[in-house]
């Protein structure tokens, strides 16, 4: 497998060309990057604790040692357990801790999601990485640096507050003595205990965060050099297939595996319904597969035509979600002057990933190690431990930089499948699904049906709320506007195909509807869409997304027409705050939809990279016209019926109008993530900007366009 060389530099000259970094325990690959300094912060609630096992009472561990370490050459290499999955977090993180320790960007080298190395980490998922392991290793980085000035202070007998520090190198500025990290730590063992908070950089003040740097290793991945987990190579590594069911829910009537079998150097492999092969080329196991003489009984099951029924009428029996009440809904509408009742509805979609699932799984005696693509590697390593009931200790998940997620690689089942067939088999083996299996026996966004019941004075004052989410799920289901009597309740449901979470979760849903919703409002009374929301809402962040799309889209210089539609819609999500302005084009003839512009206003607090965030909206954005206009799962007794990119719509270049991204960079809030909130506003601006031309509200997604 190609070497990573910025992580082999960490290693000695004499024996970087002979090791990988990933195939050594903590110790082992602290040993490879020299004898260096191992800082650590004492806290009396935390003992100490081996990174890469989980934490007690779920407490990540405060040793600085966990996350940082310098080595005599003044390497600095930062371990987290998040991931980079295409969000660019490996840089943005790199730049945080470059800012506090005053080093240069490319100083850093990110150690990320490997279980034996990093500290234990939830996931990398829910907008979580920027303000949570943000914060974390500024915090480690920061007394890292207090503790290198200390020693070197120490070593000079010199007052630590006279120091200056620049550029990996503490100077003193009395005598201009000056030493490097490096020289530091050589041959030192600081063990000095930190108490209290160290202070931070105000965002204000950042030389290195706050800057657009380029994509770390940015290089590899333009080039071909980067290494997916796809991508992953073993020695004697065999290829394994995995026999699937012919539909959900199907139970196995009959297997004749003896064809396979009599194939030379193929391993069939069974475990109760489990049934592989394994092979020296994946051809080859896709042939032997092929052999396999199965038959399977599939109950009938719905399709598509009786999802948002079915829904409706199969409440999950662990009952009601999350709800919220205020005031008296009831009360409220006898009194108002409009009232408005409608119900909005999202099918299943697949996340899509251009990298499916992939898994390398090694067994060496007792211990397990896997490479694979996931959002939780340690999440996957419980998996693992509990399959083959051995202790966690057992068990090193490795997560490459992977072709994205979306939400969709939460889970661990194509790591089981390989780590399955490399016991039996003796001898590492990859499985990487097909498309097919990732369109097929992935999880889905949830469908959900969604009902609002509103009320509203002639004056456009909101008066009643009533918000009903059915399996989509609660996330982003509270508003934000102003409304003293609401009714708000998320309800589960039986689902009939296997859902999960999804870039936006379900405030992509909640966000289609309510903002739809708050359209449909404006237009009963006769007041720009704009304005109406304007009117009922308070909070500051949103008023001004909203305001800055619309002065930048240059909101309500022209009119629609029944050839052109204009729409607006905001919301907030996860500590993101976003609005979005389109312009569509409607076709008279064809009944055909096209975007021509969008403009998307994003606010979540400091930036750390004005071009990664930029990045990240843009991508929300192309990937919410896949949603709002063409994607979804079509199925029927348990069989997907558009399991290939032929068959399953999603954006091209030609569906991608001029977007125009509008940052809003509040250096005084606290940095939140850019991950998912971008997604939600696309899909009921397109619907409000169809509804403005054509005068047909669209309340279905995708939208069927060629009914309007």
């Amino acid at each position: 497998m190609p070497v990573d060389e910025l992580t082999l530099e960490l290693a000695q000259p004499e024996i970087r060309d002979r090791l990988h970094w990933f195939q050594l325990d903590r110790r082992d690959f602290l040993k490879l990057c020299g004898g260096g300094l191992l800082v650590c912060l004492a806290s009396p609630s935390a003992s100490a604790q081996e990174s890469g096992h989980g934490p007690r009472d779920h407490e990540l561990p405060r040793e600085v040692s966990a996350w940082v370490h310098v080595d005599e050459a003044g390497k600095i290499t930062i371990f987290t357990g998040k991931v980079e999955v295409g969000q660019n977090i490996r840089t943005s993180l790199a730049q945080l801790v470059a800012e506090e320790l005053r080093v240069p960007f490319n100083a850093i080298t990110m150690v990320m999601g490997d279980t034996d190395l990093t500290p234990w980490d939830m996931g990398t998922f829910g907008s979580r990485s920027t303000p949570t392991m943000g914060p974390q290793l500024r915090t480690m980085a920061s007394t890292a640096r207090q503790m290198l000035v200390e020693a070197a202070a120490q070593r000079w007998k010199a007052d630590p507050s006279t120091l200056t520090v620049a550029d990996g190198r503490v100077t003193n500025p009395n005598d201009g003595q000056s030493l490097t990290y490096g020289e530091i730590t050589r041959g030192e063992k600081l063990t000095q205990t930190v108490s209290g908070d160290p202070p931070l950089t105000t965002a204000s003040d950042w030389k290195i965060a706050g800057t657009a740097l380029p994509k770390a290793d940015a290089r590899d991945f333009v080039s071909g050099r980067h290494q997916y987990p796809s991508d992953t190579m073993r020695p004697n590594l065999m290829f394994g297939k995995i026999l699937r069911p012919a539909g959900f829910n199907a139970t196995l009537v009959s297997l004749d595996t003896s064809a396979a079998e009599k194939m030379p150097a193929i391993r069939v492999v069974r475990d109760g319904d489990f049934v592989g092969v394994v092979a020296e080329d994946p051809s080859i196991a896709e042939v032997a597969l092929s052999a396999i003489q199965v038959k399977w009984n599939v109950p009938a099951q719905i399709s598509n035509k009786e999802l948002f029924d079915y829904l409706r009428n199969n409440p999950d029996s662990a009952g009601a979600g999350p709800q919220h009440n205020s005031g008296s809904v009831a009360h409220a509408m006898a009194a108002a002057d409009v009232k408005v009742e409608q119900h909005y509805t999202v099918q299943y979609i697949a996340h899509a990933p251009l990298e499916p699932r992939a898994a390398v799984a090694e067994w060496n005696g007792d211990k397990l190690t896997v490479w694979t693509g996931t959002q939780r590697p340690f999440g996957v390593r419980d998996e693992l431990a509990e399959m083959f009931r051995i202790p966690v200790t057992k068990v090193r998940v490795i997560m490459p930089d992977m072709g994205s997620g979306y939400g969709g690689k939460h889970t661990g089942e194509c790591a089981v499948e390989a780590a399955r067939l490399a016991k039996a088999a003796g001898k590492p083996v990859k499985v990487v699904w097909t498309r097919e299996e990732e369109f097929t026996w992935a999880y889905f966004r949830p469908a959900g049906w969604v009902e609002i019941r509103s009320d509203v004075l002639h004056d456009g004052t909101l008066v009643a709320w009533e918000h009903h989410n059915y399996n989509s799920g609660p996330s982003g289901i509270n508003t934000p506007y102003n409304v003293a009597n609401q009714a708000i309740q998320f309800h589960p449901t039986k689902s009939p195909l296997r859902q999960g979470s999804y870039r936006g979760l379900a405030a992509t849903a909640n966000h289609i509807a309510r903002e739809s919703h708050m359209d449909e409002l404006a237009n009963a009374i006769g007041m720009d869409p704009l304005e109406f929301r304007l009117k009922n809402l308070s909070d500051p962040r949103l008023r001004a997304v909203l305001q800055a799309a619309a002065e930048r889209f240059g909101w309500g210089r022209s009119k629609s027409t029944p050839d052109l539609g204009f729409g607006i819609a905001g919301g907030t999500e996860k500590g993101g705050y976003v609005a979005s302005c389109v312009e569509v084009e409607m076709n008279s003839t064809t009944k055909k939809v096209r975007l021509r512009r969008i403009v998307e206003a994003w606010e979540s607090g400091a930036i750390v990279n004005p071009d990664g965030l930029r990045n990240q909206v843009m991508g929300a954005v192309v990937q919410a016209i896949g949603g709002a206009l063409f994607e979804t799962i079509q199925f029927k007794d348990g069989r997907i019926l558009n399991p290939h990119f032929a068959l399953y719509r999603v954006p091209r270049f030609s569906d991608t109008p001029e977007i125009d991204v509008v940052l809003i960079d509040r250096k005084d809030l606290p940095s939140a993530g850019a991950g998912k909130t971008g997604i939600v506003g696309l899909a009921p601006a397109v619907s409000n900007a169809i509804f403005s031309a054509t005068g047909t509200r669209l309340r279905e997604m995708p939208m069927a366009v060629a009914a309007i």
